[in-house]
């Protein structure tokens, strides 16, 4: 027999956040995945490029700590992006086992093409939760990650900010080095 009612916070879960958030994924990644199309990539391409950007020089070890993904996954991903030349890999300095990796030119016009219609889509946004501390919705947003996972996300320490741009030190929380 069909159920025809609709589900409505049964237990306390809470659909219509759970649905917005939905909502609001599908729309961020839809002007960016019009653009990643044109260059035959994906999403997973999108990741990297945006991480790699942020933080030039995160090794693969540390980039597969941040993706959450197999060394498998990312091996045909990261191949298109040094093949096209969107990202150069280099041997570690100290550890000739470990690859640091950084963007080119190419590689962070790239991303910035990516990042423009998403942070437009940002800012209306924050225009139109103008009553909304951004200072909330990013502490909603940082809550949203896994405890043991957000120390990849904090920034370093107020007084070491030169600039709200300052690349995210994602080297924290790296265990593996060799990459």
């Amino acid at each position: 027999m069909p159920i025809r009612s609709p589900l409505n916070g049964e237990e306390g879960i809470d659909f219509t956040i759970i649905e917005l958030l939905f909502f609001a994924y599908r729309d961020f990644t839809s002007d960016p995945d019009q653009i990643l199309a044109e260059y035959g990539f994906g999403r997973a391409h999108h990741r990297v490029v945006h991480f790699v950007n942020r933080r030039p020089g995160l090794t693969v070890a540390e980039l597969l700590d941040v993706l959450k993904i197999t060394k498998q996954s990312l091996a045909r991903v990261l191949k298109q992006l040094i093949d096209t030349g969107h990202i150069i890999q280099v041997q570690g300095p100290r550890d000739r086992r470990q690859r640091e990796l950084y963007p080119t030119a190419k590689g962070r016009a790239l991303l910035m093409e990516l990042a423009a219609p998403q942070s437009r889509r940002i800012a209306d946004a924050l225009a139109e939760a103008a009553t909304v501390d951004r200072a909330a919705i990013e502490r909603f947003l940082k809550a949203m990650v896994d405890p043991e996972l957000r120390e990849q996300i904090d920034r370093r320490s107020k007084d070491e900010l030169t600039s709200k741009d300052e690349p995210l030190d994602y080297r924290q929380s790296g265990k593996r080095e060799a990459g």
